[in-house]
């Protein structure tokens, strides 16, 4: 036989760290190593944990029985969607975020992460760079190698030795500004709240970046995965900005995370036209179009949902998360007594265990039957850090505090 592709192969090689710590963490790896699965307690995954909204199942109800709408459901849609979608999606951002979003600023797609991938495609030439947050999410890097191995990635360190995150804003600033204005830069790419640190961007140090993007000519990349899971009790001024406000940025959402929709896979990018109709080309060959069933499901949860029920479903979630998150700091400091980055939002702690992270997280699972995630694949700052998410224990809280109660006595007797 013929061999790979030359991608193929160097990427086969270079796996997502993540996938790999949870591929260790499968059923019959724990029996092996000699570890009961039933007695593990993992805070490695990235997922959500809570209910989906009742009407979103009575809309997936609806659509079953009836057949013409079943039927309806199993065509093509657009290739960018339908468009009561995309008014379902406007409505959806005007409720909780109070976005003024027109339809054709939006293109809807299988998942954030093809959307993200189809984008750089749609972005990034060979030799042309982006620039990325350090620490930040594992996957971007793999997604900018699969475009092109001959692009390249500058990264600006938002986290410091003394693990203080954005310590010193006129600094960063000062780099970022230096950065764009070399002419082959073409995007920055930030998540707030962000993966692994769950951060949020302080609106003040994002408006200057956008400012800075805007003066540059250079495209701002918002990924809003984790847009509902904020902290505060308002959000950014900046989460309500949309293209009509700034051209040159584009965001990326998902019904992964508010809805329990992980594997309901659809999301959908907000920017400019020309962007939005070279998304539908790279779409025509990369998914043919996204999901109807979904769409149409959320379409009728619209429908069906007023704007104080949604918010009051969305609120009681990000508080869950917040209270998971609080109980998994104060066990941080019970139990092990390292440096951690409080959460803002999202569904992640991230802790500095001044050591190899990917020795540290095999040495803990071996002993305690505890999984983490180490911080390597996300930064060079991160290499002497793991990722904890509290995200999957959400409904299970009390096994939050018995995991690193596991830890940190195995720790403490070494």
């Amino acid at each position: 036989m013929k061999s790979l592709s030359s991608l193929i192969k160097r990427e086969i090689n270079s796996p997502s760290p993540i996938r790999e710590i949870m591929k260790m963490a499968e059923p019959q790896n724990i029996i092996n190593i000699g570890l009961n699965p039933d007695d593990v307690i993992s805070f490695g995954g990235g997922w959500v944990d809570h209910y989906a909204p009742d009407a979103l199942i009575e809309a997936y109800k609806k659509i079953i029985s009836d057949k013409m709408l079943f039927h309806r459901a199993g065509g093509y849609s657009p290739t960018s969607g339908f468009n009561e979608t995309k008014e379902a999606i406007s409505l959806y951002e005007k409720y909780l975020f109070n976005e003024n979003l027109k339809s054709n600023n939006i293109i809807i797609g299988g998942s954030s992460s093809q959307l993200t991938i189809d984008l750089l495609r749609v972005l990034l030439d060979p030799g042309d760079s982006i620039a990325l947050v350090d620490p930040t999410y594992a996957n971007y890097f793999g997604q900018i190698k699969f475009v092109s191995d001959n692009i390249k990635v500058k990264t600006i360190r938002f986290l410091n030795e003394e693990w203080k995150y954005l310590s010193n804003k006129k600094e960063i600033l000062s780099q970022i500004n230096e950065l764009f204005k070399d002419k082959n830069l073409k995007a920055m790419l930030i998540a707030s709240p962000d993966n692994p640190t769950s951060q949020i961007i302080p609106e003040d140090f994002m408006k200057d970046v956008i400012k800075i993007s805007m003066d540059s000519g250079t495209y701002l990349i918002l990924d809003y995965a984790y847009k509902t899971q904020y902290f505060n009790d308002t959000y950014p001024d900046y989460f309500s900005f949309s293209p009509s406000d700034y051209e040159n940025i584009i965001t990326i959402n998902s019904n992964s995370k508010w809805d329990r929709g992980l594997g309901r896979r659809m999301g959908w990018i907000e920017a400019n036209e020309d962007i939005i109709k070279s998304m539908e080309r790279m779409q025509q060959v990369s998914i043919l179009c996204p999901d109807s069933l979904h769409q149409i499901a959320f379409t009728e949860f619209m429908k069906m949902i007023s704007k104080n029920d949604l918010k009051e479903y969305v609120d009681k979630i990000r508080f869950d998360y917040k209270k998971a998150a609080k109980i998994t700091t104060k066990a941080i400091e019970d139990h092990l007594g390292f440096k951690y980055l409080e959460p803002q939002g999202g569904l992640y702690v991230a802790v500095d265990v001044k050591t190899d992270s990917d020795a540290f997280v095999i040495d803990v699972l071996k002993h305690t039957g505890v999984i983490f995630v180490p911080g390597k694949g996300f930064g060079n700052s991160m290499r002497n850090g793991i990722r904890i998410s509290y995200g999957p224990l959400v409904r299970y809280m009390e096994k939050i505090d018995e995991g690193i109660a596991r830890v940190g006595k195995f720790l403490n007797g070494k």
